[in-house]
Order: C-alpha cells, then sequence, then structure tokens
C-alpha cells in the first residue's frame, strides 16, 4: 500500500543499512540541479558525495587491477526467505525482514539486508555500461557495510528476478508519486541463483552510489556478467517516476585506490 513520507524515510534508511548513521533525508535526482554532480550540496549530510575520495562506482580496467592471492573465494551462504518488494521512488528494492543469510569476508559475517537495481549499470568494465546493475547489500554487527555487484547484458530471462514477475506486475499497480512510496510483500523468496558459485570477482574500497555516499564500503563486483530479458529491465524501469528511470551514478576517481582480482584459476 501506498504510505506517507515517514516510511518513505524509513525506506532511505533500510537503503543505509541503519549503519551508514542517522541522515536528514533531502530529495535527490539524476537531472538537473538535483543531479550527482549537485548531491554534495543539497544537505551537509551528503558532503562526501562531493569530498570523498573513495567514492563509487568505478571503471575496472583489468589490466590495472591486481592479483591478490590472500583473496578468498566468495563465500555467501543465502536461505529462502520473506521479503518485501518496495518501489521507494529513486530504485526498486527487495527488502528482507529475517535472516535471509550472509556473506563472510575475512572471517566476518556480512548479512543480507537487501538488493536493489540500478538502470543502466552504474559499474564499468573497460568503460562499458552494461544494461543494468544489481546491488546486495549486507551489513556486519560491528556497522561496516559490504556490497555485491552484478552486472547484466541483455539475453534470457534473469531466474531470480522471473521468480518475482507476479510481485514486479502488483508492484506496477501500486500508488508510488512524491512522498509516497509502495510496497507488496513477496513472500517465501528463493535465493538458489543468488547462491551460484563465483570463480572471479573485483574488490576495493569504496561508498554507497546514493547520498549520503557513506565510504569504507567494501565492494565485491563479480567478474561474469549475467542476462537479464530486453523485458525484465524495461519492466523494472518502468516502475520508477521518468527522472528516475536512469538512475546510475556515474563513474568516480580511483584516487590512487588498488582494484584486487580474486580468480579461482590464479
Amino acid at each position: 500500500m501506498a504510505t506517507q513520507v515517514a516510511i518513505c524515510l524509513l525506506g532511505v534508511i533500510s537503503l543505509l543499512i541503519a549503519c551508514a548513521g542517522a541522515h536528514r533525508f533531502v530529495k535527490f535526482g539524476y537531472s538537473g540541479t538535483i543531479c550527482p554532480e549537485k548531491w554534495g550540496e543539497l544537505s551537509p549530510d551528503y558532503s562526501l558525495c562531493s569530498n570523498g575520495t573513495r567514492q563509487s562506482p568505478i571503471n575496472i580496467v583489468r589490466a590495472a587491477t591486481v592479483v591478490d592471492l590472500s583473496l578468498k573465494p566468495l563465500e555467501r551462504d543465502y536461505n529462502p526467505a520473506n521479503a518485501t518488494l518496495v518501489d521507494n521512488g529513486f530504485n526498486i528494492m527487495l527488502s528482507y525482514g529475517e535472516d535471509v543469510g550472509a556473506m563472510v569476508i575475512d572471517g566476518k559475517n556480512y548479512t543480507l539486508k537487501q538488493m536493489h537495481w540500478h538502470s543502466p549499470s552504474e559499474h564499468t568494465l573497460e568503460g562499458i555500461r552494461y544494461p543494468m546493475e544489481m546491488h546486495l547489500v549486507h551489513a556486519s554487527d560491528d556497522g561496516n557495510i559490504s556490497v555485491v555487484s552484478i552486472l547484466y547484458q541483455y539475453g534470457h530471462a534473469d531466474p531470480f528476478l522471473y521468480q518475482l514477475k507476479e510481485k514486479v506486475d502488483e508492484l506496477s499497480k501500486e500508488v508510488c508519486a512524491g512522498d509516497e512510496e509502495a510496497h507488496v510483500a513477496a513472500g517465501l523468496v528463493d535465493t538458489k541463483a543468488l547462491r551460484r558459485h563465483t570463480n572471479k570477482y573485483y574488490r576495493y574500497v569504496g561508498s554507497l552510489t546514493t547520498p549520503p555516499c557513506t565510504e569504507n564500503v567494501i565492494w565485491n563486483v563479480l567478474g561474469k556478467v549475467r542476462d537479464i530479458s530486453p523485458e525484465q529491465a524495461s519492466t523494472l524501469s518502468s516502475l520508477l517516476g521518468e527522472e528516475y528511470r536512469n538512475n546510475s551514478r556515474p563513474t568516480q576517481p580511483l584516487n590512487g585506490r588498488r582494484v584486487l582480482l580474486y580468480h579461482e584459476a590464479v
């Protein structure tokens, strides 16, 4: 059902996984006077969007990455769990209200909290921007954030998203405009497609890609580009208002950061 601005704020806080701190929500966008280049001027809480030195997304140049033999396989132990599909105005999000499982990084558990989609992709590989990108946002008990990024090219239907087809159609009928957001109970969501083995990924330290652009986020960009059907991508984008259908932040300078590569074959 559609709710008022207080619930919208809860959606934003959910997006930031609470560990980013409580911030006063100020509307941001992707064009005009509230475009990404202006985010840092919209609120003092958003200053890192302009002044931060470890911002995301980035362009990944394979030849410039550093193979790190100390990196471990990306262990993800997710369980089927109840979730809520949310249109918060600036992206479509699947939020989990119970423990869906975790990812292990350097021996620390990062619990999956939510996932959302950007169109087109925010990260680029060799300067190539893909039609869509999904972010799986995790948080540790001590307040750190880690995100798994999956890039999508046009091809076969994405099996994970396919199971949500009826709920996405239901969400499209909900009212979501201005200071409102829409929620649809998605029921038990199968996570099998998200647990697929990954033999290559890129890791770097960056930020959230939406205000307040909180830094020290551990990014894990999967090396294999997955398929999504044009219809699936179009349906997700069309749920948003026209000004948010392109909800991709431009790539940010590396500023000397290293992009590490885990490759199972090395």
